[in-house]
């Protein structure tokens, strides 16, 4: 069916097909073993609106989770918080857009 596909569609195949290449090897680099317990810490101010915002981040990566994979600590002068939230990660991919996405909130100030 490829003799149908405009010039484009062929670029945007090819390129698809890099990316998944790509992502395999990716894959295959990781010591870790999925399935797997994964703990991500998160440092920002500490607001309501802050938690909330990360909570939402989360829940739009991988779907609903229940409160008790989040573990919440305030610094000690109470002007940031720490949230660990702890999952099981199902791919090397999904950690690292789980990252991306967290990393790109402006109010985080470290991601580990």
């Amino acid at each position: 069916m490829d003799e149908f596909l405009t010039d484009k569609e062929l670029e945007i195949q090819k390129h698809n097909e890099e990316v998944k290449a790509e992502e395999a090897a990716l894959e295959r680099e990781t010591l870790l073993e999925f399935p797997c317990q994964f703990p991500i810490k998160i440092m920002g101010p500490a607001t309501d609106d802050f938690e909330a915002q990360i909570r939402a981040l989360v829940t739009a990566q991988l779907g609903e989770l229940p409160a008790s994979v989040w573990k919440i600590r305030p610094s000690a002068k109470g002007n940031f918080v720490g949230m660990t939230l702890t999952f099981t990660a199902t791919s090397k991919a999904q950690i690292d857009a789980l990252y991306r996405a967290i990393t790109a909130h402006p109010d985080v100030k470290m991601c580990l």
